[in-house]
């Protein structure tokens, strides 16, 4: 690729060689500009896909398995300079595919949780507590597993308020199954969670309180880093894995059409996944799990470093260290 790659160095502006420079030194660690090479020129790779496989991934092949991310100006069109085009490889994420699953962890396991207990579709509710906050706002989602309890009454802090203001979704940070802090409203289109991260702003879970934590959470926590970024863009949102660990995501539009049963998609670091269809979402209503009971047809949950359902040791969300529940507003 050396060739090839001081081939473009060759018609980059220094400028533009200088944010090239500083953007692979941070691996991405924060938001850097946009790298713009002229469009037109004759070369084997197309800019973006040339440098992403210097600096990122050695074995991407074409532009299709990259995406921009959301504040590449760029992957808008540009910046009003038609011959030209953003080739930042910390500007772009490849793109998560569903990969195939091994086999059931173990028939056992999905079994009834607590066999003393009938289980009734749609009646096992989860008992939460909450610290650093009260539990005004908790989720809707209605997750099985564990014994029966009555949960608040179903949220209403997402539907009026949530207009109101502007909010397009709220984050909930869960601890097995304790929620710690408080709901983390998201009123710009795109949001960083994170727990380090050297510049840049969001919702910082290394400044939730640290009390009673389990050995597990603080090995889990200790793996978030970056985190992930999450956006809301035409049509759905979007998760981009900036940790170095893989995250594990669900959610009712993640499975094939007609699916009733959880769909888990392990998003490696550096990749993006479309974790929520607001079209699909439309056609979902009254989803729900089998064995499992309803649940919020526009809510997505997302798993640092530990993976959960059939396939994993931990059939429910509720058993990983650290998790993130995101509450989507209905679409108007």
């Amino acid at each position: 690729l050396k060739p090839a790659a001081h081939a473009l160095f060759k018609k980059l502006k220094d400028e533009e060689l200088e944010l090239l420079v500083q953007a692979v030194e941070s691996r991405g660690a924060w938001e850097s500009s946009c790298v713009w090479a002229p469009r037109g020129a004759k070369q084997a790779l197309p800019p973006q896909v040339l440098l992403c496989r210097l600096y990122r991934w050695p074995d991407l092949r074409q532009p299709h398995e990259l995406k921009p991310l959301c504040y590449c100006a760029g992957g808008r069109g540009g910046c009003g300079e038609v011959a030209a085009l953003c080739c930042n490889p910390h500007h772009f994420s490849r793109l998560a595919a569903p990969e195939t699953p091994p086999p059931p962890y173990s028939k056992a396991s999905c079994g009834p949780f607590w066999p003393d207990v009938p289980q009734h579709p749609g009646t096992q509710l989860l008992e939460f507590s909450c610290n650093g906050g009260d539990c005004h706002g908790s989720s809707v989602c209605l997750l099985p597993g564990d014994r029966s309890s009555a949960l608040p009454s179903p949220d209403t802090s997402l539907s009026w308020s949530t207009l109101k203001d502007g909010c397009w979704c709220k984050l909930a940070y869960w601890e097995h199954r304790t929620r710690v802090g408080r709901l983390y409203a998201v009123h710009e289109s795109s949001v960083n969670i994170f727990c380090e991260l050297p510049r840049g702003s969001g919702f910082c879970l290394g400044q939730l309180p640290a009390a009673h934590r389990s050995r597990a959470v603080r090995r889990a926590r200790g793996k978030i880093g970056r985190g992930l970024l999450l956006s809301r863009e035409p049509g759905g949102v979007w998760a981009y894995n900036r940790s170095e660990h893989p995250i594990f995501v669900s959610s009712p539009t993640l499975g094939p059409p007609g699916a009733r049963e959880l769909t888990v998609l392990k998003v490696l670091p550096g990749y993006s996944a479309k974790v929520f269809d607001y079209e699909r979402a439309g056609g979902v209503g009254g989803w729900r799990i089998p064995g499992e009971g309803p649940c919020d047809p526009h809510c997505v949950h997302i798993s640092f470093a530990k993976g959960w359902g059939p396939c994993y040791s931990r059939q429910f969300i509720t058993s990983c260290p650290c998790w993130l529940e995101v509450l989507l507003n209905r679409p108007r």
